[in-house]
Parts: structure tokens; sequence; C-alpha cells
């Protein structure tokens, strides 16, 4: 526990309560008990920053849990969270809005034969709810003695240049408004010393992005991102014994890459099944997309309303929904201290995804997240004398574990894809370790003026992360409920065009929208529909609007 007469003082402060955090964590105080142990966390809760959805390979994960709590396959929390195992491993191409093809067989061939692309086999895997199974590794954090804090958003970190370390991180800080003005109630972020200080923020994460700059870390290749898009939809009964509790499906091809006649990016979707009667569906665009009108939102629009999907999600209710980054520059966007190669320097560490730990070959991470929190605790235990040689010790433990192995596996597949499009890109990557170093433009500079050709014709709602094709409530209103069920009132304008005329619209329903208009009705009064949120109150509203939303209205 830290010591409550220097509560800002710690030996080892990790940043960030995720997989790779709390595993550095639990590690450490399984081999070191009396080690001081503190853990920061953004969120209010352990899991509130982790999406529902992911495959995990379980070695490093049984590893630490048999070191921590011998006794864990007995647990509710094992019986609940690795409860699924992947029996019907699915890889699609999708062909247009209706055709799939399973190419899992040439996927088991390529595995035979040693090709990079053969990795993306996920057979006896878990499928995990990460926020599940962070908030399970948080109290088993807890009871080995780890101080984890949430609610404690961590801006910068203290670095000594002349010494080469970093002496402490500090906290942002409270009673700021908007403008970031100090308020009543202000109080400035406290600075926490440690004699080592993990990072373990995940993806692009503020602190580890200002250390690298702040210890001149270099990359050998430009970090390259991904954006994940994910929904957790409720569905029948039916629908999930339909697609089963132990299956994954992963898909490229349409609607974000289309051979020969485009859209060319990066990526595919992933249907995922969650807790009883929930599916995960998710897309993961490169985020070095070319099209200047393009948003991952409508790629995982088109992706739900593919027939192959649709047929497991058809009618559910999206109950949850976010978005996450991931890092896909693979081996040599590793950040490394020029002088030592060291992932990190003196007694500061990287881990998982915010040293960009993830193999992309398997669209696969945490399990090296994990792994790296193990070799992480291992180095400090290994230099907790000379907390300055942390990171170099750190950098040979992970070298000599599967973390190295895995990167350097794929350490050009990123490249090659975005330096020779995926028609060429994907086969040329079976030659990855052959090829030479690909340098490739930053991806926010991939930016062209093209159209994404497939744009939808709805836009996605924003407000409430559902798509334009979903089921949208009643708009009540003093003059009733009006579904969408009213649209058949309008067939006859429908086949006037794509828009409606104030004049068409009989004297009844334009003193409807009049009162409206003119204020009879609250003038807050909005109403939900397809495109976009419309403020009833603005006349300029109503210029040339899509019939339905005319019909919606009324």
């Amino acid at each position: 526990m830290v010591d409550n007469k220097n509560y800002n003082q710690v030996s080892v402060l990790i940043v960030g309560a995720g997989p790779a955090g709390l595993a550095c964590a639990i590690q450490l105080k399984v081999e070191k008990p009396d080690a001081d142990v503190c853990v920061i966390e953004k969120a209010l809760a352990i899991g509130n920053h982790n999406l529902s959805g992911a495959v995990l390979e379980d070695k490093a994960l049984h590893k630490l849990l048999d070191a921590a709590q011998p006794d864990w396959r007995d647990s509710d929390e094992a019986k609940d969270i690795l409860s699924q195992r992947i029996e019907k491993d699915d890889i699609l191409f999708l062909l247009g809005k209706k055709f799939s093809f399973n190419i899992i067989a040439v996927m088991k061939i390529a595995k035979k034969l040693g090709l990079g692309f053969g990795e993306m086999l996920h057979g006896g895997d878990y499928v995990v709810s990460i926020s599940k199974l962070t908030n399970w590794l948080g109290k088993i954090a807890a009871k080995v003695g780890v101080e984890v804090l949430t609610g404690f958003a961590a801006e910068d970190i203290i670095y000594d240049n002349a010494a080469g370390k970093a002496t402490g991180v500090k906290l942002v800080d409270q009673g700021l408004n908007k403008k970031g003005e100090k308020q009543p109630n202000y109080v400035e972020g406290e600075v926490i010393k440690a004699d080592f200080i993990v990072l373990a923020e995940g993806c692009d994460g503020l602190l580890t992005e200002k250390f690298v700059k702040k210890a001149s870390l270099k990359r050998f290749a430009h970090q390259m991102y991904s954006v994940a898009v994910k929904e957790l939809i409720k569905v029948s009964p039916e629908q999930y014994e339909k697609f089963t509790a132990s299956r994954v499906v992963h898909a490229m091809g349409y609607p974000i890459w289309t051979p020969l006649i485009g859209p060319g990016i990066f990526g595919g979707g992933i249907i995922y099944p969650g807790a009883k009667n929930h599916i995960s569906v998710g897309m993961i665009v490169g985020a070095d997309w070319k099209y200047r009108n393009f948003n991952p939102q409508d790629a995982l629009v088109r992706f739900k309303k593919h027939k192959f999907v649709k047929q497991f999600i058809k009618g559910g209710e999206v109950v949850e929904a976010g978005a996450h980054m991931i890092p896909e520059g693979g081996y040599y966007a590793v950040p490394r201290d020029p002088q030592t190669d060291s992932i990190g320097k003196g007694n500061v560490m990287l881990l998982g995804d915010s040293a960009g730990f993830v193999n992309m070959q398997k669209i696969k991470g945490l399990h090296h997240a994990i792994d790296s929190g193990m070799q992480a605790a291992h180095a400090i235990i290994a230099a907790y004398d000379s907390p300055e040689k942390a990171a170099v010790k750190y950098t040979q433990l992970v070298e000599a574990s599967n973390i190295d192995k895995e990167m350097k596996s794929a350490m050009n597949y990123r490249q090659t894809v975005a330096k020779f499009g995926n028609l060429i890109g994907f086969p040329l990557s079976v030659f990855g370790k052959l090829l030479p170093k690909f340098d490739v433009e930053q991806d926010y500079e991939a930016m062209t003026e093209a159209d994404y050709r497939l744009k939808p014709d709805h836009n996605f709602d924003k407000d409430t992360f559902i798509a334009s094709f979903e089921k949208f409530p009643p708009f009540q209103s003093e003059y009733g409920a009006y579904s969408i069920k009213a649209i058949k009132k309008f067939l006859p304008l429908m086949r006037m065009g794509k828009h409606w005329s104030w004049d068409a619209i009989d004297s009844k329903t334009q003193d409807r929208i009049g009162k409206i208009i003119s204020g009879e009705c609250d003038e807050n009064i909005k109403v939900r529909v397809r495109e976009k949120t419309i403020n009833l109150t603005d006349n300029n509203n109503f210029q040339g609007l899509p019939i339905w939303l005319a019909s919606y209205i009324i």
C-alpha cells in the first residue's frame, strides 16, 4: 500500500488500468509483495473505457492467473468471462450487398505452408468482453495489494533530460470551465513521484506521446492507426442460437474494398458473440483512407445491411456502442531509445498498445498487452535497486518473448499494403520478411479529393449511434404519435421524386407543422429522423426536405 505520510510518492506508478497495466501490477505484487504499486485510471470505474468483444489467446492470461490466484478456474468470474471458446472460425470475403465466400480453407492451407496471413486463425481462443476481463483483473490486483485509483487522469510526465529519467506524473487540474478558466473549486493537479513509471494508457496515449518527444525516442516507421467502431446488439434467442456462442466471423471486402472498381480501404468487419442473446458487430478501418467524405460509421451501416450479417441482427436493439483506435504500424513503429534500443528509456517502460504491440496479421494485441505487463514486472524486480536500467532490462525480456517473435513475423505487413494497395499488397505481404522496409506517408496525409463510392444516402445518427435503417420510436406531440408507417400515406408524393413540395401537402398537415413552427408547441421540440435531428422551430429546415422526413413528422 502507498505510505499515507507520502501519498504522492510511490515506488511503481502505472498509468492506465487496462489489461497491460493491471497485469504488470499483479505480477509485481505477486513476486515482490513489499513493493508499493499504484495504478491510476482516468475512467470512473475499471473497464469503463474498454469496448466489448475481443479474441484472446490464452497462454499469457493463464500464466498470470496461475501466479495470482491458483484456483481461478473455479471462480464465478472465470466461468462467466472465460466461458466461450471459439469452435467455428469463419473468414469471409464479401462481394457486393448479397454475396459472401468463406475462405477459411485457404487460410488453413496458408497456415500449414507458414505463410503470414495464415496466422489469422482463431480456433480455440477465448471470445471475451475486455471490459469484464479488465474489471476482474482490477479485483485481483486489489486483493494482492495494488492501490488502484480510478477517476484520476494524468496530463504530463515530468522528465529530467540531464538524468535521463522521469521523476513523476502530473495529474490534470480540477475546477476548470470549458475555456480552461479557473473556477472557485479549482485545484491544481498533484505530481505523483515514482521510482518506476509504466505507461499503459493504450493507443496514442497522451503521456506516451509526450514522453516519446521529451525523451527523444524514435520510430523507424510512422505509427499507423485504424479506427474501430463497434455496436453491441441485443438479438432474439433464435438469432443468437443461429450464430452460436462459439463462433467468430472476420470479413474482408465489401463495403470498404472491392477489387479493381473500389473502394480500396484496409480493414474489415467483425462479428463476435457476446453474453446471452447479444452479438458484437464492428468495422475496423485503416486511418489512411483516401476518400474525403468517408466515415467508418458509413462502412458499419453497409456491413450491417449485408445479407450475411443482417440475418443475425435484423430487428435487434443497439444497447452499447463506441469507437477506439488500434496501433497497426507493427515492429518498425515501436518507439525506442536511439542509444540503447530500449522500448522506453531509463525508468520508464511502454506497454501494450502504448508501445504498439499489435499483430495485424492476427488482428490481435490483447495477449501481447498482458504479456508485456508481466515482462515489465520482471524488469522492475531485476532493476529494483537501479531504476535507470529498467527499460533496457524490459526490452531484453520482450525480445526473448513471444511478443518479439510475432511482431517480427508481421514487421512489413501493414506498410506493404499501404504502399501497394490491397490487391497487390495482401499477396505481396507473404514475403514480408524478405522485403525491404517501405517508407509510407503518415496515414492522415493519404486523404484525396476522391469520393467514397458507397456513401449511404442517409447519414449516421451520431447522437443515438444508430444507423438510418434502424427502428425509431414514434414522434410524440400534443397532436398525437406518428410512426414511420405514416410514410404509406405519401406514396404518391414519393413518385414525384426525392424531395417533397410544401404545396403538395394537404392543409391539415400544413396546419400541424405550422403550429409547431409558430411556437404553439414547445420551442425545443425536436424529432429524431432518419438523417439527423431537425429543429422544428427553424423554417429553413423545411426547404427541400426528403419525402421520408415529411412522412415521419406527419
